[in-house]
């Protein structure tokens, strides 16, 4: 395939992906759609009068192919967690277009094996975005977790109920603690029953203490008890954990400081040396035994950084 042809190609996919994302966004949804978009349901799911003339869900056959793999309702849920307003369905069609792209750049510049390799950090890429972007929610909504349930447990006590306790913490605290309670609220007020809002919360967030918590309300409000009690039990709990988790983070500090340099130290050496001296590195990039060398030297390196990173993961 010749350059005018491959150039042809490109412009011909960034001029179908501007009318594409044109037409998402001048697409109208229905309101009763938007509201239940809130809180992760589709309108399909509800049993009201509202929900019986039903949309074509969008990018039917995308959603097909990753349903048929059985990666819709994971991605689906990955997104929930990482706070995206995106479909499964969308943010598959978007990997999709940029690692064509990818690979069309590739294969015009390198040939086919770099296609592939960019279309290969195209699909992992968007993966550890995601995850990156829910641990860090995860970390952060944890942090908030003590204080939520003192609020909590003070509104308990005031004499507020369940409903009222939970849109305390809506105005009172920021995201996203704020964002994930509102749509529980949001539920309720929809007709969701109070353990089947919190469960889903639970599942978006994805910790051992929001699970905890959750199972506690739920378990109190079906059987009755002292639920202020028991939150604040849990509250104790959870944030001698996160004190616990403080000083293991400081004790192994070092440790995680010296396997970062470690890493990064072969790589800075490579980069200053190919700046003092351009022909000192040449011979590591000769075909032959030398680039299997180099090839085996990153591995390696690769494989001593995440086993490093696996020894000082330490649970509490």
């Amino acid at each position: 395939m010749n350059g005018p042809l491959l150039y042809g190609v490109l412009i011909f996919s960034a001029v179908m992906i501007t009318f594409i994302a044109l037409f998402q966004a001048s697409t109208a949804k229905d309101p009763v759609e938007k509201r239940l978009e809130q809180y992760g349901r589709a309108a399909e799911q509800l049993d009201e009068p509202e929900a019986e003339v039903r949309q074509r869900p969008k990018w039917p056959l995308m959603t097909r192919l990753m349903n048929g793999f059985g990666m819709g309702p994971r991605l689906a849920l990955a997104l929930a967690r990482a706070d995206l307003p995106l479909t499964a369905a969308e943010f598959g069609v978007i990997v999709l277009l940029v690692g064509s792209v990818a690979f069309m750049l590739g294969f015009l510049r390198g040939g086919p094996l770099l296609g592939l390799a960019l279309v290969a950090v195209c699909a992992v890429v968007p993966n550890v975005y995601l995850n990156m972007r829910a641990k860090k929610r995860q970390g952060a909504f944890t942090q908030q977790l003590p204080d939520v349930l003192t609020m909590m447990v003070g509104s308990l006590r005031a004499g507020f109920g369940l409903s009222q306790a939970l849109e305390v913490l809506v105005s009172q605290f920021p995201p996203p603690a704020s964002t994930e309670f509102g749509r529980v609220t949001r539920a309720i007020g929809l007709g969701i029953p109070v353990q089947k809002a919190l469960s889903d919360m639970a599942d978006r967030i994805g910790t051992d203490d929001v699970g905890l918590v959750v199972t506690a309300i739920n378990v109190q409000y079906e059987m009755g008890g002292n639920l202020a009690q028991t939150l604040e039990i849990i509250s104790e709990t959870i944030r001698d954990r996160i004190r616990l988790l403080r000083e293991v983070q400081v004790m192994t500090s070092q440790q995680r400081l010296t396997g970062m340099i470690l890493a990064a130290l072969p790589v800075v050496l490579a980069i200053l040396l190919s700046i003092i001296n351009p022909t000192y590195m040449q011979p590591l990039l000769q075909p032959g035994i030398t680039r299997l060398l180099l090839m085996g030297a990153v591995v390696m390196q690769v494989l001593g950084f995440l086993a490093m990173s696996w020894v000082l993961k330490i649970e509490v």
